[in-house]
This record gives structure tokens, C-alpha cells and sequence, in this order.
């Protein structure tokens, strides 16, 4: 659905998992800086709300697209929709992304592949689609949203750790590559940040959380954008979150998965 017709001088970000979180945010931050916007989750009522609302309230161009970004063709679909639509994307977020909790053994297969899906290979294959226009026209930023917990290992979250780190990993090898293009890549990798996540996941009785003041996705949204328009390739919201990710490097990695199955298991 488009809101109104595409403001051609404007620049265009397109925002994965855009209908709440940290997505929301970084949509409502775009939309106050004057972008035009390419809103992407599965919630499509949701996303013709936020539309209309930075209609509204911005006078922006907002291009919905509902998509289960679980589903392969997902990415090749966005593309090729606004390829026809002549839209060109100047920004790429990618934020969608779940987790799930609980042994690896006994946790689902079918839910920790569509996650995969998600959280890895969509972020890859979208960010291969838009990457090379954005090289061809000699700027364009990319920021991939991780996770604190990228840094280390995290039992009873196995599967959803290792997609994190891979964000960071990627990200940051694609940064290197891509210096003197004019395109800048950056990841995000907040910390326990206060929105669905930790429901959906079923941790939200976990120790990690108990008595935890989480950082707000507005508060974690505005630190991404800022490292985004700085060109920075790694950005950690929190000051512990930051001595954290630094401190693991210097403790044995069996301790630090052993702490961090500490802090994973329930009350």
C-alpha cells in the first residue's frame, strides 16, 4: 500500500520487522529526519497504521509490504516489487528477526529453521539484492541489527546466539570490504531491550531478566541511527553491554558459557 506518491528528492530507507520494537523506532526516527520509507514485517494492519500515521504526522512517502520473511522467496519478492515500483533504497535495515528458548535438543526444528531463515539468510540475500546498486551509485548504509549476544555462546538459546554472531561476523567483514565505496555497513548489538521479544521467546522468567532494567527500543533505536549516519561499524547500546562484550575475550570460553547458562535459566 502507498500512502501517497514517492517524493523523488528524498532519500529511502526500507526497514525489516517494522511494525514494533526496535524497527518501529528506527522507522519513526527515519520518518522524522525526512526519509521516505519502504516499511517490511508479517503484521499488515499494523503497518498501514504506522503508515498512515507518518503521513500524517511527517507528510512522508511509506510503501507497505507484507511479507514472512520465513518464507525463501521473501527477499527476491521485495526487490523485484520495487524494482517495478522504481523505488530505489539508499538505507537497508535489517531488523526482523525471533528467538526461541529452551535445550536444543527438545526445542522445535521447524521454528529454529524458519528463525534461521529470518535471521540469517534473509539478511544475507537481502542485503546481496540492494548492496550492489548502492556500490554502483557510490553511497548507500546498511544497518544490520544484532545482538549483545553475538559475543558469546548462549546455552539454552543456541540456535539464536550463533545467528547473532554470524550478523556481527558478516557485518563486520563486509564493512572491511566495502570501504571507499561510499557505503558504509554497521551493526547494532543491543542489549535486553523492553519490548515482545522476550515473550514471544518464553524467556521472560529467566534470571537474565529478573529484577533487569531493560533499555528502551527507542533509547537503542536512536543510538543505531546515529552510529549508522556516523559510518560506524560496530555500535553497543549500554555501557555494561559495551564492558561485557569487551570483558569475554579475556575468560576462558567454557566459563563464559557456563555464566551464561546461569543467566538464561528460569527464576
Amino acid at each position: 500500500m502507498n500512502t501517497t506518491h514517492q517524493t523523488q528528492s528524498k532519500k529511502t530507507a526500507l526497514i525489516t520487522g517494522a511494525a514494533g520494537g526496535i524497527g518501529y523506532e528506527l522507522a519513526c526516527i527515519f520518518a522524522a529526519h525526512d526519509y521516505n520509507l519502504v516499511l517490511v514485517d508479517r503484521n499488515g494492519l499494523k503497518l498501514v497504521e504506522i503508515a498512515a500515521k507518518f503521513q500524517e504526522e511527517f507528510g512522508n512517502f511509506a510503501k507497505t509490504i507484507v511479507k514472512d520473511l520465513s518464507i525463501s522467496t521473501a527477499p527476491e519478492e521485495i526487490f523485484t516489487e520495487l524494482q517495478l515500483a522504481d523505488i530505489n533504497v539508499d538505507v537497508l535495515v535489517n531488523n526482523a528477526g525471533f528467538g526461541i528458548y529452551g535445550l536444543f535438543h527438545e526445542t522445535d526444528l521447524a521454528t529454529e529453521l524458519e528463525m534461521l531463515q529470518v535471521n540469517l539468510v534473509c539478511l544475507t540475500h537481502l542485503t546481496k539484492l540492494f548492496v550492489k546498486h548502492m556500490v554502483k551509485q557510490g553511497e548507500g548504509k546498511i544497518l544490520n541489527v544484532s545482538s549483545a549476544a553475538a559475543f558469546q555462546p548462549g546455552p539454552l538459546m543456541a540456535v539464536y546466539f550463533a545467528t547473532k554472531a554470524y550478523i556481527l561476523s558478516f557485518s563486520e567483514a563486509i564493512a572491511n570490504e566495502l570501504e571507499g565505496t561510499g557505503v558504509t555497513v554497521t551493526v547494532l548489538c543491543p542489549g535486553s531491550t523492553a519490548s515482545a521479544f522476550h515473550e514471544r521467546t518464553g524467556m521472560a522468567d529467566s534470571k537474565l531478566l529478573k529484577g533487569k532494567r531493560m533499555m528502551h527500543a527507542q533509547t537503542v533505536a536512536e543510538i543505531g541511527f546515529r552510529a549508522l549516519m556516523k559510518g560506524k561499524t560496530i555500535a553497543i547500546p549500554g555501557f555494561m553491554n559495551k564492558l561485557l562484550a569487551k570483558s569475554v575475550r579475556f575468560v576462558p570460553r567454557k566459563l563464559v558459557t557456563k555464566i551464561v547458562r546461569n543467566m538464561q535459566e528460569d527464576k
